[in-house]
């Protein structure tokens, strides 16, 4: 179903024929309603995510300037926008040519399939708009209230700490937590007794004294009891449950931990996101709803324009339309199972075919299940490595130029792998709320063969401070030695654990 504001009679029924078109070929969307653009208002969109309507914040302000600078400069255009919300809403550039507008009507469809079937997005709000909208009434009543300076320094501290998320967990079962009773009962020990004759063991040991005894153990197994009991990733839900924060602070937290979780999903699926719908828009164009004859030209310059390599950048629609044809191909060969797997031969892997014809079949099975880090490390194979000509490059001092550093598959798909992993951020758990019984936060960096930037880590700690209200430590590795990073409201430092 699809539902428009402003399309004009010839692109209402480019749209219809185009839902029709991915229809039948499979593709699942919610309706979709297209807004027609300018680039100013594109942009303004753009700024603020996709959503018309945000809580009131400088950055937005400084997002849609740099918007309008690489647009009026010609650095970069933004052809269209589609958010994950049901009803999808998609935003056309009122400057594209037909053909452009009839490929970015065929690549929203992808998007829109895209978030409606993968299991990735499947626990997201899908009715965000209005909770955006939500959560800008409650800002705006917070700086009626507070100030809007106190508002604003807040959200710009919890911003900085956005990414201190964990995102699998809306995936992961609730644990039931043990009765008040049960923790009684399994933390009781028995009360050691002075020894004394049978007779005399009331005088010996009165109820005041067991009873007294009774409250030095449980003071000492809270004392040594882990807070939390297990560590967590979750640090912005660790901090809206824990720190000594106001109503209104939390309220805040909570409302950049829920956007950070709504986004979460889209850094995860960039490369096969922008795949798939690369991939319809591509097959749409071409074959099931092939463009005329005039518009081809046009309609390549374009398509290569997407897929073209950046100098220092990941282009994830080239790698996610390749990596996908490239499943597709391999399935509808039969170039999985055992037999494939074993077989050493190049010139045997290069001719087997079997004639399968599972590639479609085996793609919308991608598109259901992965994200970008499982879809290349299950699929991202030595073959399509060399087919691509993928390989590592760096910077070369003596000549002051980047130069290709390596070929090899494995180094290639284990840098790849890493740079997408939690969307190239560190991951960062708390460890204790409770360090050195004084009521200090200690925190773990998973360090994963990249050092923090030291200078962000500083801030950060700051910011951390400036919520949890007592000194925050950080443990990480710094030069291949481990090192604990310190905050303590005033002063850093840095010692060697």
């Amino acid at each position: 179903m699809i539902n428009n504001t402003n399309l004009s009679p010839q692109l209402q029924d480019i749209a219809d024929s185009l839902a029709e078109t991915a229809k039948d070929a499979g593709l699942d969307c919610f309706t979709t309603i297209f807004e027609m653009v300018d680039y100013k208002q594109l942009n303004e969109v753009a700024a603020y995510a996709g959503f018309p309507t945000r809580y009131p914040h400088w950055r937005w302000g400084m997002e849609y300037e740099r918007l309008s600078k690489t647009y009026t400069y010609g650095l970069s255009v933004i052809y269209e926008m589609v958010i994950n919300n049901d009803p999808c809403y998609a935003y056309l550039l009122r400057s594209n040519s037909l053909v452009f507008q009839k490929t970015v009507i065929a690549h929203v469809y992808g998007h829109c399939d895209f978030f409606k079937n993968n299991y990735w997005f499947s626990k997201t709000n899908r009715k965000m708009l209005d909770k955006m909208a939500n959560h800008a009434t409650i800002v705006r009543k917070l700086i009626d209230e507070v100030g809007h300076d106190e508002v604003e320094n807040f959200i710009d501290i919890c911003l900085s700490l956005e990414n201190l998320i964990d995102v699998h967990s809306p995936f992961q079962a609730t644990h039931t937590k043990l009765s008040q009773e049960e923790k009684e009962r399994l933390g009781n020990k028995p009360v050691s007794k002075i020894s004394s004759k049978s007779y005399m063991d009331t005088y010996v040991n009165p109820d005041e004294y067991l009873e007294a005894q009774r409250e030095k153990i449980k003071a000492d197994a809270q004392k040594q009891a882990k807070f939390p009991e297990h560590p967590r990733l979750d640090v912005l839900k660790f901090l809206m449950e824990f720190a000594p924060i106001s109503t209104w602070q939390r309220k805040i937290l909570n409302i950049i931990r829920d956007e950070a979780y709504y986004f979460a999903p889209q850094g995860q699926t960039k490369v096969i996101n922008e795949g798939w719908a690369t991939y319809w828009h591509s097959k749409m164009m071409t074959k099931l709803a092939p463009l005329e004859v005039s518009e081809i030209v046009d309609y390549c310059d374009h398509y290569a324009g997407v897929v073209a390599s950046h100098g220092g950048q990941l282009n994830p629609y080239r790698l996610g339309v390749e990596l996908l044809r490239h499943v597709e191909d391999r399935w509808n060969k039969g170039r999985f199972g055992i037999d494939y797997l074993h077989c050493e031969d190049p010139r045997d892997r290069e001719n087997w075919d079997t004639q399968a014809g599972l590639g479609l079949e085996k793609i919308f099975e991608v598109r259901r299940i992965h994200n970008d880090l499982t879809f290349i490390d299950e699929f991202l194979d030595e073959d399509f490595c060399h087919k691509t000509k993928m390989f590592i490059y760096d910077f070369d001092p003596r000549t002051g130029k980047y130069v290709i550093a390596s070929r090899d598959f494995n180094q290639i798909k284990q840098q790849l792998l890493q740079q997408l992993t939690n969307f190239g951020n560190p991951r960062i758990r708390v460890e204790d709320g409770n360090f050195r019984n004084r009521g200090e936060l200690l925190m773990k960096h998973l360090h994963e063969n990249t050092d923090l930037k030291h200078e962000f880590t500083l801030e950060t700690l700051k910011n951390l401070y400036s919520i949890w209200k007592r000194p925050v430590h950080l443990k990480t590795v710094v030069e291949n030695v481990k090192r604990r990073i310190c905050f303590d409201g005033h002063n850093h430092s840095i010692e060697k654990i």
